[in-house]
């Protein structure tokens, strides 16, 4: 009795493609990746005259890349404290709360600041 196939060998084979699908195949992904290559590397400069302005925007863009971490990781301690309670894990159910505060904390960084400062 062969419990175990010990030689399993597996054969792939091309898919017979004609010229003209393999012509058409080549046109569609040259296509892509020059739309891609055109769309990707635009870059959108906002000029502004007011020094402070562009400080500002730069301050904006950075808080909202902040505050998508934040909602990332409050996400993620949303999901670690379900689970926690799925499995009954009181330190899985801990280390989720405190990534669930975090997340919080780290979402509403640019209005804690600012309630800071006055």
């Amino acid at each position: 009795m062969n419990i175990f196939k010990k030689y399993t060998e597996k054969h792939t084979e091309k898919l017979p493609m004609t010229g003209k699908v393999k012509k058409g195949f080549r046109i569609y992904c040259t296509a892509i990746m020059g739309a891609t290559l055109v769309l990707g590397t635009s870059v959108t400069a906002f000029a502004a005259n007011d020094p402070i302005t562009v400080i500002n925007n730069l301050s904006t863009f950075i808080f909202g890349l902040i505050r998508a971490i934040g909602l990332i990781l409050l996400g993620f301690g949303v999901v670690q404290v379900g689970l926690s309670l799925k499995s009954h894990d009181p330190s899985q159910r801990a280390n989720g709360f405190l990534t669930l505060a975090g997340g919080v904390i780290i979402t509403f960084a640019k209005e804690i600041l600012d309630l800071i400062v006055g």
